[in-house]
């Protein structure tokens, strides 16, 4: 499986160096355009800032550091001038983290020591500067006072007064408006009965579970997922944490009747517009059969995490395993939540445990598994797991909540999409692929989907295709919504949905994009180039063979028309050129690739467009 590791390292590798080109392409473009500009006496438009390069992002965070000095510095000296100062740079922190900062005081711990539950006050390693109990209290409210000038709150997140004093608190400024609102989206899997649709419900509607299910019901969008209690399609659910980081929760939180739970739960628009950051649920089916419309909403929902559901008394079985190795394949970060502890005897849960931490630390995985078993431990790995191949491991119940505070606190760090500056480029052309359609009565025709570049505002004129044909049709955005709430505008990483003009439903489908209007329409592709590995297939590979390829939102059928080997079995990589069976789709080279077709597994990049 080593090969897999080296595999996925080079394809991030491509990826990153075709990001970069596009950049550089569009900076040329933009220069030209400006000294076009410049030439007829006009101003130049300030081009928009460059991604962030991970040797940038490190700066950043010493940067950090040292503003946050300067700032207790101003803060302890109480002088009129050097509270103005402190003002101005704890708001320059907040904003440079998308409009919220986690700011610790005192001696920090080790993260390594830390996540290995061996923290001690003699531990080596220890950071910062000591701070008596007097000077917490000093330092809390003074920044208490200073972020209620800016307009923002602070919500104390951990603290401790043994040992090394320390604590940490969370600063966050409430967005302008619902466009701006930062969003975290994380996909929920797991194999059948292991508690994901249950697990949410708790989280997004407050009253726990009574062991029978009434959680789950609000969640379903079919009468026959109610009746068998199975999720098969692709749920949305979300939560919205307030500016002060509790939870938005509907009144009847606490009531026992099923029917008032069913009933009596906040809309979306509600919670968009209290809400100062929003966790996107997408709630994904487990079953087997499901797992073609499971795969789509892991390649098409681009979540920043997969929260892999496992239930204590069966362990890590069946799809549960099926769908880590396509979390992995996709490199997206996991969290593994092991539920039901309540009802499961202690040797089972031991049992369980142990088989998780075996599989996380294999050679396939080579992930660091961290049991959450405190909020400090939840603060801290909730912004750095993604980058140190961490694992966390919640151990949660529904029934009883243990653990579901930790979760709690953990989803409201986590960093936002849309943050994902590698991923998510605002200064590149507008593409927004298609992920759901609907034709809505007095409106017309709704497509979801997620913004991958660009920028989109309500009366842009549009191209959306590609058609059976790999034609575009020309339409105009008529109104723009985010999470049910309207906005005029969304950029690179939000999930919106655009009411289109003058089309047709049946000429819409899942997997198309929409991109601006231009003289020279995208180009439609029907045969590409890509480096593949072959993770799984029980006998040999060879031209001809068809398979269910997922790219993006792009689902289709696709045949092999030519590689550079003879066959190709289990763990063989090779250059394959693919060719879609019905209709040619819009991908583009560095775009990440996973086929299937019964228990065959192939993943892979495109490195060429034929």
């Amino acid at each position: 499986m080593a090969t897999l590791l080296t595999f996925q390292t080079e394809m991030d590798e491509h990826s990153r160096e075709i990001a970069k080109q596009r950049v550089i392409i569009q900076a040329a473009a933009d220069k030209e355009k400006d000294n076009k500009k410049s030439a007829k006496g006009k101003s130049k438009d300030e081009t928009a800032p460059e991604p962030l390069s991970p040797v940038a992002d490190s700066a950043s965070a010493t940067g950090a550091l040292e503003m946050e000095e300067k700032f207790i510095k101003a803060l302890l000296s109480r002088t009129p001038s050097d509270h103005d100062v402190a003002r101005d740079l704890i708001a320059s922190l907040i904003t440079q983290h998308h409009g919220e900062y986690v700011f610790r005081i005192g001696l920090q711990p080790p993260h390594s020591k830390l996540f290995a539950g061996e923290l001690t006050d003699d531990a080596d390693g220890w950071s910062g500067v000591s701070r008596s109990d007097g000077e917490l209290d000093a330092i809390h409210q003074g920044i208490t006072a200073i972020v209620e000038e800016i307009g923002g709150k602070t919500s104390l997140l951990f603290e401790t007064r043994t040992g090394h004093p320390r604590l940490s608190l969370l600063l966050r400024l409430p967005p302008p408006n619902v466009s701006l609102t930062p969003e975290v989206r994380c996909a929920v899997v797991g194999n059948v009965d292991s508690g994901k649709s249950t697990t949410l419900g708790v989280l997004t509607r407050g009253a726990l579970d009574d062991g029978r299910g009434r959680a789950r019901v609000g969640l379903f969008r079919h009468k026959h997922e109610i009746e068998t209690g199975r999720t098969s399609s692709v749920g949305m659910e979300i939560l919205g944490f307030g500016v002060s980081g509790a939870p938005i929760l509907p009144n009847t939180a606490n009531s026992n009747d099923p029917d008032v739970i069913r009933r009596e739960k906040l809309g979306w628009e509600e919670i968009s517009l209290q809400a100062a950051k929003i966790v996107s649920f997408i709630d994904l089916a487990g079953h087997e059969k499901y797992l073609k419309t499971t795969l789509f909403g892991l390649t098409s929902g681009a979540p920043s995490c997969v929260i892999l559901m496992v239930g204590a008394n069966a362990g890590l079985i069946g799809m549960s395993k099926e769908h880590l190795a396509i979390a992995l394949a996709l490199s997206v970060p996991v969290v593994v939540c092991i539920t039901k502890i309540d009802m499961t005897p202690p040797n089972v849960l031991a049992e369980t445990i142990k088989q998780v931490v075996k599989i996380l630390k294999s050679p396939g995985c080579r992930k660091a598994p961290v049991f959450v078993k405190d909020v400090e431990t939840a603060v801290e790995i909730s912004t750095t797991f993604g980058k140190d191949r961490l694992c966390p491991i919640f151990q949660i119940s529904n029934l009883t909540g243990e653990g579901l505070d930790f979760v709690r606190t953990f989803l409201n760090l986590l960093p936002s999409s849309e943050g994902d500056h590698e991923k998510f480029a605002v200064n590149q052309p507008l593409e927004f692929s298609i992920t759901e359609t609907w034709s809505v009565p007095y409106v017309g025709t709704v497509v979801n989907g997620i913004v991958n570049n660009g920028i989109i505002n309500t009366g842009d004129a549009v191209l959306m295709g590609p058609d059976a044909n790999g034609n575009f049709l020309s339409s105009v955005v008529k109104s723009m919504q985010r999470k049910r709430a309207n906005v005029n505008t969304a950029e690179a990483g939000q999930c919106v949905s655009l009411a289109l003009k003058r089309v047709r439903r049946a000429a819409v489908r899942k997997g198309m994009v929409v991109v601006h209007k231009t003289e020279t329409p995208p180009k439609a592709v029907r045969q590409f180039e890509g480096q593949v590995l072959i993770l799984y297939h029980n006998t040999t590979l060879q031209k001809n063979y068809q398979a269910m390829l997922h790219c993006g939102a792009v689902r289709q059928t696709v045949r092999i028309v030519g590689m550079d080997a003879v066959c190709l079995r289990t763990g063989d990589r090779a250059t394959v050129q693919f060719e879609f069976i019905s209709h040619p789709e819009f991908i583009k080279e560095g775009m990440k690739l996973l086929f299937r077709e019964g228990k065959t597994k192939g993943l892979g990049v495109i490195t060429r467009l034929l």
